[in-house]
């Protein structure tokens, strides 16, 4: 039977026709170049999964480079985490590479195109320059320093490099074209004085590369054949062109900028500026908070690496923003975690269970299945003994035909072991129920193979017996927000539209084989959700986060 093949999405064309066109399958090299100024996000995993999806297809290299230009927001510790995000998900690079390795470079070709008459030293202010530029419409002013001697701005470079200025009081600038309508090209500034130490050079620049003159010349260094980013820098094109034609050897790969839409989920937000206010204000509690779209608060939660790249494989790569609805994200999740997930029985509002006629002090370890969707998955034991605990909204008093859990008179079978009878209940003096009274039926036990083990009834609940039961944490969490696009106005603070009740934290009961469970393996509580053990669990305390509910109405189209 054929298999169908997969259209290819339009970077794919694109890789092909300059395959077609001379381009060498060997000359194929991709990058993923994040900054290191925060976490990882769920916009991120688009451009993770498109570059390392191509090297994979092509059996090409990946770098993951640092564009680490501007040592006042970055940190070694947001590399870390970046470098921890990407093999979690599980990509490999070729190169560990950083813009910061090729200062040198950059500065030597930056004193070129001063000597070429193609870059000067501004002093003006960084107001003035903006000021200057004006707008799409109307033609900019040139700097008053525009036409300064090419010696006069050798020299002043050479003393910005050596830290003879302040900060603010003079730039590098490129000298394109100032009436040019696409403002990136109106002398862009390529160099500034930041007298910052560095996570990796420590104090040894004064001066700092701008983003666009080091991305590209970055690029171009390490022979990346198709640079790929995000729609926001597609009138960034022209200007990396440009620098690149001023040092392009005809002998090497020409690396080609091309845009693709980015990725914005409902109910998320993923500007970093935003997200830094979020753990600024306590409105969480930092980058891995469950509540985050980063990838290690995914990842805390009980989210998947296989989902996420389900999930952004069922997005594609499109030439136009669009929304995203996060059910498909939730979808993804549970698709996956349905087939890899450990089923456990826990029980959150728990009433006691006594069964009067099961043996005193007598204690089962009953064989129940890991994972129903998994053969491989295996069993484990679970003990059962006189005294349970079932939840309580799974026992009425009286119900109509509707109600398919127990009810006085009312027979269900217990997960994994009996089929039991409520009899009677005990009341408190508020006439609020503490205990149900039932029978077994003793032949009745699951998968023993007698006729009476084989009788249907039309319930089935779940338990732990309260003399093992294991006492536990569990965070139940919500989405953060309350409206899809809690960004979308710019005039209104987003942090109105907080969901007030984006965790609740409650404590349960749980069948003891949770105490044995790895950090953020994935669970399921039967009839409950998915939930991943917290990395904040100890020996006196385990902690379980809710990654998403068992069920929603939800179908991707």
């Amino acid at each position: 039977m054929d298999i169908e093949k997969k259209p290819l999405n339009f970077i794919e064309q694109i890789i092909e026709e300059d395959l077609t066109n001379g381009l060498k399958k060997e000359q194929l090299r991709f990058r993923f170049p994040p900054e290191p100024n925060g976490y990882l996000h769920i916009g991120h995993t688009k451009a993770i999964c498109i570059n390392f999806g191509l090297g994979e297809k092509y059996n090409a290299p990946v770098n993951l480079r640092f564009d680490d230009t501007n040592p006042e927001k970055e940190e070694q510790e947001f590399v870390d985490s970046i470098k921890k995000d990407v093999a979690w998900l599980g990509f490999q690079w070729d190169k560990e590479l950083y813009a910061s390795d090729y200062f040198s470079q950059l500065y030597d070709w930056a004193v070129l195109m001063i000597k070429q008459g193609k870059a000067y030293v501004d002093e003006q202010s960084s107001e003035n320059i903006t000021e200057q530029r004006k707008n799409p419409t109307e033609p900019g002013v040139e700097s008053p320093y525009r036409n300064r001697p090419i010696e006069e701005s050798l020299e002043l470079f050479e003393k910005m490099k050596n830290g003879e200025f302040q900060e603010g009081t003079m730039s590098l600038r490129a000298k394109i074209d100032m009436t040019s309508p696409n403002m990136n090209m109106r002398d862009p500034v390529m160099y500034r004085i930041l007298k910052r130490p560095h996570h990796r050079t420590g104090t040894d620049w004064k001066i700092y590369p701008m983003y666009d003159w080091a991305h590209g010349e970055s690029d171009y260094i390490e022979q990346i054949s198709h640079s790929l980013c995000s729609l926001e820098f597609e009138n960034h094109r022209p200007l990396y062109n440009w620098y690149l034609d001023q040092i392009y050897d005809e002998t090497k790969v020409r690396n080609k900028q091309r845009e693709f839409a980015r990725m914005n989920v409902t109910y998320m937000i993923t500007s970093k500026r935003k997200l830094q206010k979020l753990i600024a204000e306590n409105a969480v509690n930092g980058w891995d908070d469950p509540r985050m779209p980063t990838i290690s608060g995914m990842r805390r939660k009980g989210y998947t690496p296989n989902a996420i790249r389900n999930f952004i494989e069922k997005v594609g790569v499109a030439k136009r923003e669009n929304l995203i609805e996060i059910q498909l994200l939730e979808f993804c999740v549970r698709e996956d975690l349905n087939k890899v997930a450990k089923r456990m029985m826990v029980v959150m509002d728990p009433i006691k269970l006594v069964i009067e006629n099961y043996p005193e002090n007598q204690t089962e370890w009953l064989d129940t299945e890991n994972n129903p969707e998994d053969t491989n998955a295996g069993t484990r034991k679970v003990p059962f003994s006189k005294v349970l605990y079932i939840e309580k909204e799974d026992f009425k008093e009286e119900a109509n035909n509707k109600f398919f859990r127990l009810k006085l008179g009312g027979e269900v079978r217990l997960k994994s072991a009996y089929i039991i009878k409520a009899e009677r209940v005990e009341k408190d003096a508020n006439g609020e129920i503490t205990t149900i009274f039932a029978t077994y039926d003793e032949k009745s036990k699951s998968g023993s193979g007698t006729e009476e083990s084989l009788r249907k009834v039309k319930g089935t609940l779940h338990w732990v017996a309260a003399e093992q039961a294991l006492p536990i944490e569990v965070r139940l969490y919500e989405r953060l927000f309350t409206v899809e696009q809690p960004d979308a106005e710019k005039e209104t603070d987003f942090l109105q539209y907080l969901n007030p009740n984006s965790v609740q934290i409650t404590n349960a009961f749980a069948e003891p084989e949770l105490e044995n469970v790895n950090i953020e393996e994935p669970l399921q509580f039967q009839r409950i959700g998915y939930f991943a053990k917290d990395k904040d669990s100890n020996s006196e305390k385990l902690i379980f986060n809710r990654t998403v509910t068992l069920k929603d109405s939800y179908k991707p189209e």
